[in-house]
Parts: C-alpha cells; sequence; structure tokens
C-alpha cells in the first residue's frame, strides 16, 4: 500500500472500529509510548540489556507498526499529507547531505 492509501485505511479504521480520533496531545503521548517500546526491544535485541521473561512475546515488527499507526492518526489529524510531507523532506536531506556523508571519515 502507498503512504497515501494508509492514511485513508487509518482514518476508515478510526472512524468505523475506533469510534473517533483521540486527541492531538492524547495521540502525541501515546506515540512516545509506542516509541518506547520499539526502544526497549532494541536495547534488549541490539544492545547490552538482556530480556526479561516477561518480555519473551515482544514483536518489533508489531511495535513499530504501532508507531505508524499513531503517526499516521496524527498526520490525518493535523492534515499533514505524509507522502508529500516525506518527498520534501528527502529533498531537503539530499540537497543539504549530498556530500557531507560522502565525506565523513567515521563512515567509510
Amino acid at each position: 500500500m502507498t503512504i497515501k492509501e494508509a492514511q485513508e485505511i487509518v482514518d476508515k479504521w478510526i472512524t468505523t472500529t475506533g469510534v473517533r480520533y483521540f486527541n492531538e496531545l492524547t495521540n502525541t503521548a501515546m506515540l512516545m509510548e509506542e516509541v518506547g517500546e520499539v526502544a526497549r526491544i532494541m536495547a534488549r535485541q541490539y544492545g547490552e540489556q538482556s530480556f526479561k521473561k516477561s518480555d519473551k512475546e515482544v514483536n518489533l515488527a508489531d511495535e513499530m507498526a504501532d508507531v505508524l499507526f499513531v503517526l499516521i492518526c496524527l498526520a490525518n489529524q493535523t492534515g499533514v499529507d505524509l507522502t508529500e510531507a516525506l518527498q520534501k523532506n528527502l529533498d531537503k536531506k539530499t540537497n543539504r547531505d549530498s556530500e557531507r556523508h560522502k565525506n565523513n571519515e567515521k563512515l567509510k
């Protein structure tokens, strides 16, 4: 699916199954919570922390999808076209960093 389709699908889900969007501040807090869950898995799976017995059923892909879902909710609520926003952001990064990373000794 495209990003535009994802925004439409989430909006349809929210207005039918979810009844309505939570307000923007609530969704921002939920986004931080979901990002924290991804960070927790990353710290344990790729970092030095170890999993607890209660962590054994974690699913990184599912947690990343939760982050994406809430981010899409916020975009829908605030009128952000994520396709357009991402393209503009990539253009900005390309123009700003066209030589920066190639010349970074730490990346060689």
